[in-house]
């Protein structure tokens, strides 16, 4: 019997084990695959950094995780996380424009590039930038994979859950079984096991391609796309941005023709040899903040108030012991570290879930849109 069974060993998933590892509980990290960051968080470029803009909450949360995930990995995983810099390089002319407007609400360390200190960079066609130098980028499937060095790991395919008599025990498709008091899913996009619609999570397709380059290229840097600086040989190349059902018919099996085209006008890609591709499908929230805490019990919700889609507001219940950290987007190597440790305080401790996360904050307005009640 484990106190808490976390389902999905990407970075989130990662970082929920490892926080609740750390509060003293018995832990264990399961996946369908053998491999941490097979998905989404595999094919991430990784990049943490500040989140720029006009302010407001979600720059303020996202802000708020990057300070707190860069000390988390220079302080246990500093050989997976390079504080290469990163300059921000605005779009186009109107873009530039913004980012002059985006300097009052810029409260991380930071200063501005200009053209020239670009070009010496290699940096061509590119305006007046900002540096933030203590931003970098982590090695997405080592860091996971060092996680699991300090975690129990194993490799399950969950089929289904069910909770009786205060535990949860987990099938597996070829008939294993696991028991835990609480579970954590942290399962990506694809998520069967429960009815979470209100949650709104939503795929977006990201590649990412590693390739051997000689080029000094020693800051890492985002535009469209983004481009890291040279760690050990390899330049990562990556972008979050297809958002179809089907992307493979929209790349036509060439998932990184697009991001070797705009790196090209970035910095030099002459020598450039592909290494290894990524593909994956990253999970993102409809407002864009994460979801972090307890699972709301859906069918119980409707079939205790059906004027609910009305508009009635009645006490939220929640299925016990079901806790989720999920949609932290294109950034979840910022995200994961906060989210993780706000998690573990829930779960171990009963501390309130921020109500920037907290699921919570989606179902109301998704239940008044329903005709009918949902299937369980």
């Amino acid at each position: 019997m484990y106190d808490t069974i976390v389902v999905g060993a990407g970075i989130a998933g990662c970082c929920t084990a490892l926080a609740l590892h750390q509060k003293g509980q018995k832990v264990l990290l399961v996946d369908r695959s053998g491999t941490a960051a097979a998905g989404g968080s595999g094919a991430a470029g990784a990049f943490v950094s500040p989140k720029i803009g006009k302010g407001g909450p979600l720059q303020a949360l996202t802000n708020e995780a990057f300070t707190f995930a860069k000390e988390f990995y220079l302080e246990y995983f500093p050989d997976y996380f390079h504080q290469t810099g990163v300059i921000r390089i605005p779009k186009d002319d109107e873009d530039a424009r913004k980012f002059h407007i985006y300097e009052a609400f810029n409260f991380s360390k930071y200063r501005w590039v200009t053209k020239d200190e670009l070009l010496s960079l290699g940096i061509d066609d590119a305006a007046e930038s900002f540096l933030f130098p203590e931003a970098g980028v982590c090695d997405a499937p080592e860091l996971c994979n060092a996680i699991l060095e300090h975690v129990l790991f194993r490799q399950f395919d969950v089929a289904q859950l069910k909770y009786h008599d205060d535990c949860w025990t987990l099938f597996s498709a070829q008939g294993s079984i696991l028991n835990a008091q609480s579970i954590v899913l942290s399962t990506g996009y694809q998520n069967d096991l429960f009815d979470m619609r209100y949650m709104g999570v939503k795929g977006t397709w990201g590649s990412r391609g590693d390739y051997c380059t000689k080029s000094k290229l020693e800051v890492s840097m985002h535009k469209s796309i983004s481009v890291s600086a040279n760690i050990n040989g390899i330049v990562k190349l990556g972008a979050t941005h297809v958002k179809v059902k089907d992307p493979c018919m929209v790349c036509d099996g060439k998932p990184l023709q697009s991001l070797e085209e705009k790196a090209s006008w970035m910095v030099d890609t002459s020598d450039f040899k592909l290494k290894e591709t990524f593909c994956g499908m990253r999970s993102g929230s409809k407002d864009y903040f994460p979801l972090v805490g307890k699972v709301i019990d859906v069918h119980f919700m409707f079939e205790s108030c059906p004027a609910i889609v009305r508009g009635a507001k009645p006490e939220i219940k929640h299925r016990d012991h079901l806790y989720i950290l999920n949609g932290l987007g294109g950034r979840g190597f910022v995200f994961a570290p906060l989210m993780a440790k706000w998690l573990s305080e829930l779960i171990v401790e009963g501390k309130e879930m921020d109500k920037r996360v907290d699921p919570d904050r989606l179902f109301l307005k998704w239940a008044r849109k329903l005709k009918a009640e949902p299937s369980a």
